[in-house]
Order: C-alpha cells, then structure tokens, then sequence
C-alpha cells in the first residue's frame, strides 16, 4: 500500500465534503489526511485526501469521484509532480531561558516561526513536508510537548498546468500523468 494524493476541485456548498467523504467510508477506506479551502473563485473549493492503497483502489476512487455531481474536477498528483505542505502548531514546554533558547534555535534550524510565548512554553509553527514535521517533532518531544495540531497536508501539481485544465466542464476526465 502507498500513500496516494487526491486534489478535488467542487462546488463550494453545503454537504459537498459530506459526499466526499461517505463515498471513502462506504468503501471502506481511511483517510490520512483532509484539507480542504476556497479556492480563487469563491464558488469553488479544493479538497487535497491522503489515502493508502493501490493502483486498484486508486482508479476506484478517481472514477466513484469523477461521478459526483459536485465534483469538478479529480487529480491524481503523484511525488514526483507535486509540491506538498501542512501546517503544524505545537505548544512546548520549556522551563526556563535556556530550554526556551534550545527550542527557538531548533525553530531556526527548521524555519519554524514562534508565535506565542510565555514563561513555561513557546507555541511555534513550521510548514513543510512530513518528513521535517517527524523530524521537528523528534527534537521537541525531548522537551515535552503539550499540545499538538495539523492542518493535513495541501499539495499542488509542479509546473504551469493545472487542474482548471481538466474538468467536466470540458469533459475531460484526467487520470495523473505517470502516476499508474
């Protein structure tokens, strides 16, 4: 099983994410990761899914997708084509000025931005890829974390094509260059 990135154009109403994701539990598949936003167009919003599974599974869920009457537009990004970020927060504590100058040297490190801090904690986000998220989060639990949160991860194909160019509107149905 692999982690595959699904980026879902749809109409930006109510219930729509509620289709979505029954679609993935009646099958019977977890989701890793949900991110969802307005895009540029206020009437459309971008869904981004993690999801283990096959090349199988992947074609199944491309097609369930595809036939949404909400859904605009389905893209299968692969790693290699995409660029990939969530955001993290995390609350860390720190007892005193050296532990709270290790953790800001470590935020440098990592391009990481402290945006609150107190006597006993600093609350510090990073973005980026999950391999820096592990590898932040490795060093940080040393000084114990309180509280953790991520956005899931948000991802968009590399280069100047988009997914605006493949889209029931021009029925054209994509299925990700080089990803199956």
């Amino acid at each position: 099983m692999e982690k595959y990135t699904l980026s879902v154009l749809v109409e930006n109403s109510a219930g729509v994410l509620s289709q979505v994701t029954r679609l993935f539990s009646r099958k019977g598949y977890n989701i890793d990761s949900l991110a969802v936003g307005e895009t540029d167009d206020p009437e459309i919003s971008r869904i981004t899914i993690i999801v283990l599974g096959d090349d199988q599974i992947m074609k199944q869920l491309y097609a369930q997708l595809s036939k949404l009457l909400p859904v605009l537009s389905v893209q299968i990004l692969s790693a290699d084509n995409s660029v990939e970020r969530e955001l993290v927060l995390i609350k860390v504590r720190t007892n005193g000025r050296t532990e709270r100058d290790e953790v800001i040297q470590i935020c440098n490190i990592f391009r990481a931005s402290v945006i609150d801090i107190h006597l006993d904690s600093l609350t510090i986000a990073l973005v980026g890829d999950a391999e820096k998220s592990k590898a932040m989060l490795n060093l940080l639990g040393e000084f114990g974390i309180l509280e953790l949160v991520r956005t899931g991860m948000i991802a968009l194909e590399r280069g100047a094509s988009s997914i605006y160019d493949r889209n029931k509107d021009k029925e054209e149905y994509y299925y990700g260059k080089n990803v199956l």
